[in-house]
């Protein structure tokens, strides 16, 4: 009960102090009420389902503390509150075959992959799991909710032959700099967009990016992409800090849609299909691998937390196992 008073006072703190306060805020707390007695009023026959509300709002506070997005705390709020419109019952009340049957509606009623429906079981499971560690509900209903199986298409990357095609295709400077950065690097196109001119090494050839949860990472590029950066800057006029602008005045900082739409015209004019800033990432992991470079580096390289999803991104070439077959067992 005191831990989860002291949570509810942090939660309804966060959007005044910085992390760094909130975990002051938690240490005070703790030790002045280190032998103060709490207990829980009990209400007479409070309202369960205007609980609802409340009960979300202090998860995706502690969900700030913790340091996620805020794009991903508008996709977890989103999605716990459109269960909560559906199911129509108070928190508490809600059970396993509840969430079961409005998973199972939702995937017939709009025809959703497999993928989109566990990561709404995990959301779920999440906001659930809070509140029975909080002491707000006894039992998580998602705790007999599986993962769900989905299929695991092999993701296509670019080839050698690809990336060429696409240098080939841009008729800008900024184009071919940004083809580049993202092919050697892998960093994420959020990444990308946040960089600034002072933040490029090219005596090191590095950059540092910021990346999920306000992390910083070192990425490295190779000589040919500081020669075209290079190039870059120095045809720039502007005095945005940026790294990347638009191309007409007042060249502002190149934004994620933009990276993406030009990607988009880059592909077609080089015939190619599905290219994204995303598919260099995955690109980068592949050729990492196969060439032998240690999964930890490449997990650290990709700025991941688990090692699992550094596996998920980097599909083996099945060249490579078919040699490898041959050389060890055939």
């Amino acid at each position: 009960m005191k831990d989860k008073l002291i949570t509810e006072i942090q939660a309804s703190m966060a959007l005044l102090l910085t992390t760094a306060q909130l975990e002051e805020l938690r240490r005070v707390l703790t030790h002045n009420l280190h032998n103060v007695e709490i207990t829980e009023r009990k209400s007479p026959e409070p309202q369960e389902t205007a609980e609802n509300g409340g009960l979300l709002e202090v998860f995706i506070a502690a969900k700030r503390i913790e340091g996620c997005s805020e794009k991903s705390l508008k996709y977890y709020e989103a999605t716990i509150q459109a269960m909560f419109n559906a199911v129509d019952k108070p928190v508490r009340e809600i059970n396993t075959d509840d969430l079961r049957n409005y998973l199972a509606k939702y995937q017939k009623e709009r025809n959703s992959s497999k993928v989109t429906i566990d990561n709404m079981r995990r959301i779920f499971n999440s906001f659930f799991g809070w509140l029975e560690d909080e002491d707000y509900i006894l039992k998580s209903p998602v705790r007999r909710i599986r993962k769900i199986k989905t299929d695991k298409p092999i993701k296509e990357t670019f080839s050698d032959e690809g990336l060429e095609l696409l240098r080939d295709a841009c008729g800008e400077i900024r184009d071919l700099s940004m083809v580049d950065l993202l092919a050697s690097t892998g960093m994420r196109v959020g990444e990308l967009v946040q960089l600034n001119r002072e933040d490029i090494n090219f005596h090191e050839r590095e950059c540092v990016v910021l990346g999920k949860g306000g992390s910083e990472r070192v990425v490295y590029f190779d000589a040919r992409t500081k020669i075209h950066l290079l190039n870059y800057l120095d045809s720039r006029s502007d005095g945005n800090p940026a790294l990347f602008v638009s191309l007409s005045a007042p060249h502002e900082r190149l934004m994620i849609g933009g990276v993406e739409t030009r990607l988009r015209e880059i592909g077609k004019l080089a015939d190619m299909q599905k290219v994204h800033p995303h598919k260099f990432r995955r690109t980068l992991a592949t050729r990492a691998i196969d060439k032998g470079m240690p999964i930890e580096q490449v997990q650290r390289l990709l700025g991941h937390v688990r090692i699992d999803t550094t596996m998920h991104y980097a599909m083996v070439n099945q060249a490579n196992v078919k040699n490898s077959h041959r050389k060890f067992i055939g």
